[in-house]
Formats: C-alpha cells, structure tokens, sequence
C-alpha cells in the first residue's frame, strides 16, 4: 500500500528539500523591490521580480539591522539569502538574510519620465482643475464590474444624498486595461453624467499601472466632467490622481467626497430655518413697531389738540396785533398835543393836517400788515385742517370701514388691547353701537 502523508508533512519535506539543496542556500538574487510592506513587529515583506518572474520575499528585522538603506517600492537590489517554505501556507519564498542597492527599477524611471512631461504641459495645473458639483444627479463610474469598488462606493451612497450610479465596466489590469479605462472615460461622457470616479483597489506598481499610462491621463485631461481618481490605497499615487480634478484616498472616499452626507445636509437645512425664522420676527417686530407709531400719529384727540394749538396762537398774534396799534396811536396822540402847545395856531393847523396824513398813512399800512398776517396764519390754519381731515381715520368710516374704541375712547388696533368681557364702541359712517366682547383669537 503507497505511502499517505498529509499536508504538513508534505510541506515539511519539501523546507528539508530545499535546506538540503546546495543552490538553494547561501545565494544571490537580483531584482526589482514590488509591494513592499512593513508589518508592526518590524519585519518587510514584498516581491522580488524581474521581466519574467517573480518570487515573494520576508526580511526580518534582525537581518533588516545589518542593512544601511531604507528599502523603498521600485528599488533595484541585490539580495543574499535562502529560498524556503512557510509551512503553514505552504507559500515558496525567499528569506532575505542582507541586500545591496544596484539602481531604480525600470517602471519607476518610466514613472517619473511621463510624470515631468505631462506636468511640463500643464495637465497638472490646478487652474485646469474643476470643482465638483454640490448636489451631482448621475455619478459614473469606471471599474472592474467584478471588483470590490462598486460595491463599496454603492454601499456609501447610501447613507448620502441621492444619486444614480452609472457604471463603465472596463479592465483595471493587465494588457487592454488603459485602453478599456479610456473607452469607459469617454463612454460615460456621452452619457452625460456630472461627475466620474475612476478607480480600483489597491496593488503593485503592476497592478496599478494602467492608470501610468499616457493615454488614461489624457482621457482624464479632457474629460467634459470632472474627474475623481480613487487609485489604490491612501499611499499609492498613480498618473491619473495627479491629472484628476481631485484625488480620493480610496473609491469609497471618492463616494463620501462627491455626495453630501443626510445629517450634514439637515443640520444645515436646520440652520437656514432658524436664521430665516430670526430674520421673518425681526421684520414684523419692525413693522408692528412702525404700525404702532403709525396709529398715535392718527388719534382724533391727538389731531384736535395741534388745531386747539394753531388756533390759540393765531389768537395771540391777533391780540398782540391790537395791544401794538393801540400803543402806536395813544404815542402819537401824545405827540400831537405837545406839537399844539409849542406851534402858532395857523401853522398848527397846517402841521395838523400834515400829521394826520402822516397817522391816516400809518394807520393803513399796520391795517395791511395785520389783515396780512391775519391771513398767513388763516393759510396754516387752513392747511393743518385738511391735513388733520386727511389722516383723520374718521374720514375712512364714509368708504365703509369702522372704527373701534374701548374704554376710555382710545382706538383699538391689535388684540392684546382688549380683554374678553370688555365693553367695545363700533364707531360707523351714520353711528355708533355698543358691544361686548365674548371671545379673541390671536393671528398665527
């Protein structure tokens, strides 16, 4: 009967194998650093890989002491080591035990020339950039159909304001995949959607390279709608993050960037309400207050007190008037008697005749003067009268309004200045009439 082993004892033979295997052990390997990571316990792990293969590796971080360079994404190294097996996993990986920088990894170089090329044109410019719309109807999207990223960017719309979500299904890797990225890009713009989110999970520079490529930037670029690029993870940046109008760490970033949370947006709606309420009091406490000082211009009383006033005056002018004359004619009479006594009888005579026509004259002309200012103040009088009759509110009661008083006789003009039980005055065009009030009512 042939022998049956089980998974961990195959696994184990197979690390004994390469133990064992003289051109396995203590040996150099060349390649390009890709997808590096470093865990929390200190130790890295990446891929080694060349142009046709590639193989995982771990540096530990008691070898990675005995290193004097920061091992960096796209490095070209030398490294000496083992190859091995995690037996648990049964993973095939290269145990890193020193390394030695010879160079920049090919793609990189790539990177950087594309980079400062198109930046040298201006794809980059941030006065090409263009804001995001604030309340977006159709968000398109271009994606994996199968990947995580258009679930999770649907999953997170959920909770925020509304919109459709149109998707481009289009490659994310692998040969074709910039050319599908672009036909998705131009796709959804004949569409008319108000905004795109190109992107995809996170990877190797190899996984990502699509969005390197010249022809995903340019599509990108002239775009009709604005772009938000959600490339990977929040360290990765790609071609396309640096071309977007705005660059998202993650595509479900990119969700939560480009639609409004509800909360916010009613907190926000909350806010308007109340200033727009604050704004609506303080107008009708200014109109109250001009209705107020709108109805103590137009009391009857208050009207009849400035024409008592007009008229008391021009009776003063008039009695000042008289006192005047008086006095003038008792000084010239005196002035005529001493002239008699110094002045011969004929010459007097004739002096008198004078100074009579001289007093008739005066007489006259302080006649014309008081009849004159007499008039003037007839005019005002007459002037204050019709404006008085012109706001006297008793005047409307002819068009068919009324007028209410309380007690008192003062005119009633909103609620809060009559109680129920009291007794109310109903003043109309051809009379009055008595009335209690029975019940009010406050207006919203």
């Amino acid at each position: 009967m042939p022998e049956v082993i089980t998974v961990t004892q195959l696994n184990t033979r197979v690390k004994e194998l390469f133990s064992r295997t003289a051109g396995l052990s203590d040996i150099w390997v060349s390649g390009e650093i890709s997808g590096l990571t470093k865990s929390t316990s200190g130790h890295y792990y990446f891929v080694l890989k060349d142009e046709g293969s590639e193989i995982r590796c771990a540096l530990f971080k008691g070898s990675r002491a005995r290193i004097d360079f920061e091992p960096t994404e796209n490095m070209k190294v030398r490294m000496f080591g083992r190859v091995d097996i995690y037996v648990t996993r049964g993973s095939y990986q290269f145990i890193v035990e020193t390394m030695e920088k010879s160079g920049v990894g090919d793609r990189y170089v790539a990177f950087e020339k594309l980079k400062k090329k198109l930046s040298d044109e201006g794809l980059f410019a941030e006065s090409h950039k263009r804001k995001l719309p604030l309340y977006p109807k159709t968000i398109g999207v271009v994606t994996s159909q199968t990947g995580a990223v258009i679930h999770d960017i649907i999953t997170t719309s959920e909770s925020r304001y509304t919109a459709d979500i149109l998707l481009a299904p289009a490659m994310v890797q692998g040969e074709g995949s910039a050319e599908s990225i672009v036909a998705g890009i131009e796709l959804l713009n004949k569409a008319g959607v108000d905004v795109i989110i190109v992107g995809r999970g996170g990877g190797s520079i190899e996984d990502l390279w699509a969005f390197n490529e010249e022809i995903v930037a340019r599509a990108i670029y002239n775009s009709k709608v604005p772009v938000v690029s959600a490339v990977g993870h929040e360290t990765d940046f790609t071609i396309a993050d640096f071309v977007a109008d705005l660059r998202a760490p993650t595509p479900t970033g990119a969700a939560a960037l480009i639609l409004r949370d509800k909360s916010e947006m009613r907190s926000e709606i909350t806010s308007y309400m109340t200033r727009l309420n604050r704004a609506i009091s303080s107008v009708l406490d200014e109109m109250q207050h001009s209705f107020e000082v709108l109805d103590s211009r137009l009391d009857p009383q208050r009207g009849l007190d400035a024409l008592a006033l007009q008229r008391m005056r021009i009776e003063n002018l008039s009695k000042s008037a008289d006192r005047a004359l008086v006095d003038k004619m008792h000084d010239m009479i005196l002035d005529f008697e001493g002239l008699d006594a110094r002045l011969q009888p004929s010459r007097a005579l004739d002096d008198m005749e004078n100074k009579k026509e001289y007093v008739e004259a005066s007489l006259e002309r302080i006649n014309v003067g008081i009849m004159t200012s007499v008039r003037e103040k007839e005019s005002e009088l007459s002037s204050y009268s019709k404006q008085l009759e012109g706001v006297n509110p008793l005047n409307v009661l002819t068009r068919g309004y009324s007028m209410i008083t309380g007690p008192g006789g003062k005119v009633l003009t909103t609620i809060d200045n009559v109680n129920v039980g009291d007794s109310v005055t109903i003043h109309m065009r051809d009379g009055k009439a008595e009335a209690d009030i029975k019940s009010k009512e406050m207006k919203e």
